[in-house]
């Protein structure tokens, strides 16, 4: 199924853009998920969806398609499945920036198209349904969002050391001349030391090119969320067609219970 939402957030198209494409950050926003590790472009974790007292836990992973900062255009692939084998989702997630205005009253307009397959017990609520759980999940995703859009770019810069009169390059200098005194004290004859010294970089460069082929798993510490209540973010429309099927439960219920008074009788 194709759904398409939009919305808009009062800064410039620049900082949209960089906001938007840092998974780890926006991740948190995203209502009943957890990004839980990164290995090379792919972002991993969970999303939990709740059904009345039922609650299913989708694990996936999601890679960017395409990232292009000249049309403000960024495709996203994710898949997920049930821990519990019971269904599937994937969905190509398309979306373009657009900004406009000026000076104080800048804005970014964002439109959102998806592409979704959904397999299982969700499918059963049918395209209507999951398009207005979707558009009600974006409006908490962007409140969250334009809260992160308002806090200043994070500053790497070593601004403490450059305050204190010291650079970056000062302690490298003072480190390499604690290394030379150690290696003084501690000396070897000089054909030992160079051979030594070349086995040493021998090891230490096949580590790294090693190191270089494999990409690490970064694990990400963040909270796991409370999961997405569909009856709680559709309303009355879910409500009315869960409301058949547990009558019917009902009614199954009462039948049995008469029919094991009789067998008692």
């Amino acid at each position: 199924m194709d759904l398409t939402n939009e919305f808009t957030v009062p800064v410039p198209v620049e900082r949209a853009w960089e906001v938007l494409n840092d998974v780890e950050l926006i991740a948190p926003c995203l209502p009943g998920a957890q990004l839980q590790e990164i290995e090379g472009d792919e972002y991993r974790g969970i999303v939990k969806v709740k059904v009345g007292p039922i609650t299913a836990q989708y694990k996936g992973a999601a890679t960017f398609q395409e990232q292009d900062e000249a049309n403000r255009k960024i495709v996203l692939k994710a898949e997920g499945r049930d821990t519990r084998g019971q269904g599937s989702a994937s969905a190509i997630i398309t979306a373009t920036m657009t900004e406009s205005g000026s000076g104080a009253d800048v804005s970014t307009h964002v439109v959102v198209d998806s592409d979704v397959t959904i397999k299982g017990k969700v499918a059963q609520f049918g395209r209507g349904m999951i398009a207005e759980v979707s558009a009600k999940l974006l409006t908490q995703f962007v409140e969250c969002l334009e809260g992160k859009l308002d806090s200043p770019a994070d500053d790497t810069g070593d601004t403490d050391s450059a305050a204190d009169g010291e650079t970056p390059g000062d302690d490298a200098t003072e480190s390499a001349k604690a290394q030379a005194e150690a290696a003084e004290a501690t000396s070897t004859p000089p054909g030992a030391a160079d051979a030594e010294a070349g086995d040493d970089v021998a090891t230490v460069g096949d580590a790294a090119a090693e190191a270089a082929k494999q990409p690490s798993v970064r694990k990400i510490d963040h909270q796991s969320s409370a999961p997405v209540d569909l009856l709680d973010s559709a309303g009355a429309p879910v409500a009315k067609r869960v409301a058949p099927i547990v009558a019917i439960v009902a009614v199954l219920v009462l039948l049995g219970k008469r029919r094991s008074k009789k067998r008692k009788s």
